[in-house]
């Protein structure tokens, strides 16, 4: 795991390195959460999981963290955004295409924390309509989207 860390950090760590040519934004599903309710915490495996991510991105120059109104993508997010000392910046899930088509005018590179059913919508906002959907077992998703002025934005598929 420390070793998959690692690869994923030096990845990340290169993208953010052309930030003055680029605009990065990183979305990622909530972590493992402890039950089915509407708006459960995280299980253990879900708050290893957000602290996890916290590493992987700490090198990303993030200078803003989105998450939804529910407390899962709150969590996951939170330790990124203490480590960089940002606020959490919460949307809308209903939202999620707006976030998106937001996102491409920001010159921040971004953490965006959705759902299952969110994570595509915010996709297609930043105008990228051909990912696969996000099982709703799959907690492992990083999906970096690179965005430049001069071209078509660019995705990278990755597991943390």
């Amino acid at each position: 795991m420390k070793k998959i860390i690692t690869i994923l950090s030096l990845s990340v760590g290169l993208l953010s390195s052309s930030a003055w040519a680029f605009q990065t934004i990183v979305l990622v599903r909530h972590a493992e959460k402890v039950d089915e309710s509407r708006d459960p915490l995280l299980s253990t495996q879900g708050q290893k999981r957000a602290q996890d991510l916290s590493r992987v991105l700490r090198d990303a120059d993030i200078g803003q963290v989105y998450v939804t109104e529910f407390q899962r993508t709150q969590a996951t997010g939170k330790p990124l955004a203490d480590l960089r000392q940002l606020p959490l910046t919460p949307y809308s899930a209903k939202e999620s295409l707006a976030l998106g088509a937001q996102l491409r005018d920001s010159k921040k590179n971004t953490l965006v924390v959705g759902h299952s059913n969110t994570i595509n919508t915010v996709l297609k906002g930043l105008g990228i309509d051909n990912m696969a959907p996000v099982a709703d077992d799959e907690f492992d998703r990083l999906v970096i989207v690179t965005l430049s002025k001069d071209r078509v934005p660019s995705v990278t598929l990755l597991r943390y």
